[in-house]
């Protein structure tokens, strides 16, 4: 592999936890930047990951900045957990509980059921805690400030929404939906829908269109491959890094 990223790459990424998408983009701008000392380049991803996920995110750089709403616009795979008998502000757990109910009589029969009902295009509303803008401003902006503020619905298409291995009051989920779908509303209204609540727990994006998480790059594996072949390396390394070689 050469990289030209001046012309324009596609770089497959596996986002780690905690960190936000523009947190991806901007440090290996940042790290393309010193080892090829160039100046200027543009770098974007398609399709934002929360900073509590995991998993797929594509990086484009250069000309292929330019075909980002396209990559944006595939379908999406998710595997992730939801909790069951609990609800939080921004649906995951970023927030406190504020909410909690009786699972006992909850069965599997009733999981696989009630997630079927969302198979096919539905309106769904985004939750507040998200960078959805409102008059020029993102919606989590007004949330921490405890804002009120209306979340508009849209339509979204979920091809697969699978109930596996439920272990009360947790249960794994795959998910595969068409652009703009946010899996916490999904979690959110799934528990809605058996009169319960659910908050997301865990989530991990393994593939976006024909691109697979199994063939990205971890972060220090781009970074690596970067040095490998760059005409300044030695610039990628912080002071931490020099005293630890």
């Amino acid at each position: 592999m050469r990289f030209n990223f001046e012309e324009g790459e596609v770089l497959l990424i596996d986002k780690p936890l905690e960190w936000t998408s523009f947190d991806v983009v901007n440090h290996l701008r940042s790290f393309i930047k010193r080892a090829y000392d160039i100046k200027k380049i543009k770098v974007g991803h398609a399709g934002t990951l929360d900073p509590l996920a995991t998993g797929l995110l594509i990086i484009c750089t250069g000309k292929f900045t330019k075909q980002i709403d396209t990559f944006q616009g595939q379908d999406k795979i998710y595997t992730g957990t939801l909790r069951l008998g609990a609800t939080t502000p921004s649906f995951d757990m970023e927030t406190e509980v504020d909410q909690t109910f009786d699972i006992e009589s909850l069965t599997t029969d009733q999981l696989e059921a009630a997630a079927s009902t969302f198979v096919g295009t539905i309106e769904q509303v985004p939750p507040v805690y998200s960078a959805v803008k409102i008059d020029g401003k993102r919606a989590f902006l007004y949330a921490r400030k405890k804002d009120e503020v209306a979340m508009k619905s849209r339509p979204v298409t979920i091809k697969q929404f699978s109930i596996l291995n439920p272990r009360l009051p947790d249960v794994d989920f795959v998910v595969e939906c068409s652009k703009g779908t946010y899996i916490r509303s999904l979690v959110h209204d799934f528990g809605s829908s058996l009169n319960n609540g659910a908050i997301l727990t865990a989530l991990r994006r393994t593939s976006i269109g024909g691109f697979e998480v199994n063939n990205a790059f971890t972060l220090d594996g781009i970074r690596d491959e970067i040095r490998l072949q760059a005409p300044y390396p030695e610039r990628t390394y912080s002071n931490r890094d020099k005293q630890n070689e």
